[in-house]
């Protein structure tokens, strides 16, 4: 015995405490965790199965941390309770997780201190931020749609700077687009221009649209920016398909205030009056230079229900389909504006006021007035302080256009000189002179919010956080979270739910979403917008009153209008403005994104049903972060594989389908977490049988990629919180990969652990996941890159 303890003492002093401490449960831990691997895993993943195309059988787990491309894998999967696959046998729950968690230490373990900040050489603005950008700096809201290229996506996001290439396409555009914007700012157009604004062809206008006026009905609402005080003309028409009644009013608006009234005659009612009819409507208003809100629209006091002889549906009259529409009122299909005409340069100006700091009343003032005007635009464009080179440089070209013109002419060619600079471009970011090559260090303060502000506003940063950073306060972090918690509170941060939350979700691919109107002819615009809606203000809701993330998959609540509670057949909802709702226990098949129109109506296929397939693959890649393999090649479609006996539902085409490889072991996994969703319709409304009424019931029993049995998608959600933490890590792992701009790869995962640890204490609230990452040295650090040596 006191051997024993003498042998512990040298080896103590020898080792130290820590090192022994790590030892010894490592090597016993490696024993253990091997025999489990051989048992459970080793049956598939051998280098003669070799299934999914992964071995384990050589794999040392002495040397886990070295291979994080092998271990994360396994964690990810083992997260998501995915392995052993169903009916095979799994170790005991505790042996699993002790498993799980075994490795995870190893890599963390590692990774503690050696940060993968990354680096990222080139990091253009995409065209949600340039005009994000834009309206910041000069208070001018433009459609970047007409002006620059779409941008590519990579990891789910079109913020990542490895796909924000920049062609010589690209820089004519950004060139054509700076002389339009600084021109539109503080200059004026001349020349009239064109631009039209179509509505989608399934588009129902039968109810109020919310911003425009009450007591009126359908039209359309946009945001247009007009070049120069002068005479617009605001061309309708394409008012749809069919006979309409007259004596209907269209009111035409500018910033919600009546600028012209015009009275529809009724295209084509009749044959005496069909020459006369309103194929096009015409009127012609002064409007100041600026960006405004134009709305056209129809006063609702000619609604009569008795006039609808048939029950209409609501997918009506500016597309050609076989099935009972309400006809008698018209629609806007497409509005134009022209102009200006008879311009004059513009005095005053949203965009005026915001560049145009001060005005010279003499040519000797001309000089401080440039320079304050030139300064505060540069500081921000660039967003960091101003040099003398700086100003050296735009110099040039403000004195070359006061040469042709006045004071604003120099300020314009200034203007537009700095909009194409690469500095104003691209987020630039310096390596300091004393980095060493391929080491971590401290971004500075300046750089650290131009990531803070485009992370959360997807914009520039505003005066008060570039002081904050030219003051080399902004690292600190009590400072860091103050000015964390006051950007989330501007109405800018909005940026954060309509780019990071709707690319998480996929709601930039609702508006190509349409089932086919015979089958769905309650499917309209309308109701495309209201998913869209109600998925934003619940992922608005988690931010702002900073919820558990969790409650994304569990809200008791939601956010409904008069269209879309009617969709899903909850009274008492009127109107066209959204509000909060709470879900009752009649309802509980609602809670969630698992029970909201948006999600559910994302997942059909063939316009014309639902996919139990992309239902799985979306909770497999957004719920479990475990994306589904791609499809292999030629896979029969679904109705090829029929029955001769008898007309087959869909679960039993899809049985047939998946019988056999390459099919079975990926649909093994999707499947039933989409036949237990198959209550919802391809429109997201709730049914319990298969083609109405008269239809086979249906079944939503399964069984699940871990073993559980469910029925139905309140089980499916009751099931899916045993992997909440997943969720959590899942969520994090976009969030960082948005914040970085990025891909997160499996030398990120330690870090992504420690902020899911940390916001765990917290119960996951999005703030606490939020701070994690701005304050994770990914996101306040970058590596020098090593320079490449050319070869003799």
């Amino acid at each position: 015995m006191h051997g024993t303890w003498t042998r512990t003492v040298l080896i103590v002093s020898v080792m130290g405490c820590e090192a022994l401490l790590a030892q010894i449960p490592a090597a016993s831990g490696v024993a253990t965790n091997k025999a489990l691997l051989d048992r459970y895993c080793g049956g598939c993943h051998n280098d003669k199965l070799k299934a999914s195309n992964f071995s384990l059988q050589n794999v040392d787990l002495n040397k886990v941390a070295d291979h994080p491309e092998i271990w994360e894998r396994v964690i990810r999967k083992m997260r998501a309770g995915m392995m052993p696959p169903a009916g095979m046998n799994r170790p005991p729950q505790a042996q699993y997780d002790g498993l799980r968690d075994w490795l995870e230490e190893q890599i963390d373990q590692k990774a503690t201190g050696r940060p993968n900040p990354g680096s990222v050489v080139m990091h253009r603005l995409n065209r949600t931020e340039y005009a994000n950008a834009i309206r910041d700096l000069l208070d001018l809201e433009i459609d970047v749609n007409a002006l620059l290229p779409a941008d590519n996506s990579a990891r789910g996001f079109d913020n990542v700077a490895g796909s924000l290439t920049i062609s010589p396409t690209l820089i004519e555009a950004y060139t054509t687009a700076a002389a339009r914007i600084a021109r539109m700012s503080v200059g004026y157009w001349k020349s009239p221009t064109e631009a039209a604004y179509i509505a989608p062809g399934d588009t129902s206008q039968t109810q109020h649209i919310d911003g425009l006026p009450f007591g009126t009905r359908g039209g359309m609402k946009v945001r247009h920016a007009f070049p120069a005080d002068g005479d617009y003309t605001f061309n309708v028409q394409n008012f749809g398909l069919g006979r309409f009644i007259p004596g209907e009013t269209l009111l035409f608006l500018i910033d919600n205030e009546t600028v012209a009234t015009k009275e529809y005659k009724g295209v084509g009612l009749t044959a005496a009056n069909a020459a006369s009819g309103d194929g096009s409507i015409d009127v012609t208003v002064h409007v100041k230079a600026g960006s405004h809100t134009v709305g056209v629209t129809f006063l609702a006091d000619n609604f009569r229900p008795s006039l609808d002889l048939i029950k209409h549906y609501e997918r009506t009259s500016l597309e050609d389909n076989p099935i009972p529409q309400l006809q008698y009122h018209p629609a806007v299909g497409m509005l134009r504006i022209r102009g200006p005409f008879k311009a004059t340069r513009p005095e005053d100006s949203r965009s005026l006021r915001k560049v145009m700091t001060c005005t010279p009343k003499t040519q000797a003032e001309e000089s401080a007035c440039y320079k304050e005007i030139l300064t505060t635009l540069l500081r921000r464009a660039f967003r960091r302080p101003v040099t003398a080179n700086d100003m050296e440089w735009v110099l040039g070209f403000y004195q070359e256009g006061r040469r042709e013109g006045d004071f604003r002419d120099g300020i314009e060619l200034a203007l537009r000189r700095i909009l194409t600079s690469p500095q104003f471009l691209i987020r630039a970011e310096r390596e300091a002179a004393a980095a060493v090559p391929g080491q971590p260090y401290r971004i500075t303060d300046q750089e650290l919010a131009s990531r803070l502000s485009f992370l959360l506003w997807s914009s520039i940063p505003d005066d008060e956080l570039i002081k904050v950073a030219a003051d080399n306060q902004l690292h600190l972090p009590a400072v860091l979270e103050k000015q964390v918690r006051r950007m989330l509170v501007d109405p800018k941060s909005a940026a954060l739910v309509e780019n990071f939350g709707d690319q998480l979700l996929y709601l930039r691919n609702l508006p190509a979403t349409s089932p086919d109107g015979l089958f769905y002819p309650n499917w309209d615009d309308e109701l495309r917008k209201a998913f869209r809606r109600e998925t934003e203000l619940l992922f608005e809701s988690i931010i702002k009153e900073n919820r558990n993330v969790v409650d994304l998959l569990t809200a008791d609540y939601t956010f409904l209008n008069e269209r879309l509670a009617q969709h899903y057949g909850i009274p008492n909802i009127y109107g066209s403005q959204f509000r909060r709702v709470q879900l009752g226990s009649e309802l509980d098949y609602r809670r969630g994104l698992l029970g909201q129109g948006s999600v559910l109506s994302l997942t059909w296929v063939q316009n014309f049903r639902t996919s139990p397939v992309k239902r799985g693959v979306w909770v497999l890649e957004n719920i479990l972060g475990t994306p589904a393999p791609e499809p292999p090649p030629n896979v029969p479609p679904l109705e090829d594989t029929k029955s001769d006996k008898k007309i087959l539902t869909l679960r039993e085409q899809m049985t047939l389908h998946r019988q056999a490889e390459p099919c079975a072991s990926c649909h093994k996994l999707m499947d039933p977490i989409g036949f237990s969703l198959e209550n919802f319709d391809a429109d997201g409304s709730y049914r319990t049988r298969q083609g109405g009424e008269g239809g086979v019931p249906i079944d939503t029993a399964v069984t699940l990629w871990d073993g559980s049995k469910i029925n139905g998608p309140i089980e499916l959600r009751t099931a899916l919180l045993r992997y909440s933490p997943q969720f959590v890590r899942m969520v994090t792992e976009k969030l960082m990969t948005f914040a970085l701009g990025r891909g997160v790869e499996d030398e990120d995962m330690p870090v992504v652990r420690l902020i899911v640890h940390e916001a765990d204490r917290d119960h996951d609230r999005f703030f606490s996941i939020l701070m994690g990452i701005i304050k994770s040295q990914p996101f306040q650090f970058r590596t020098k890159q090593v320079e490449e040596r050319a070869s003799n």
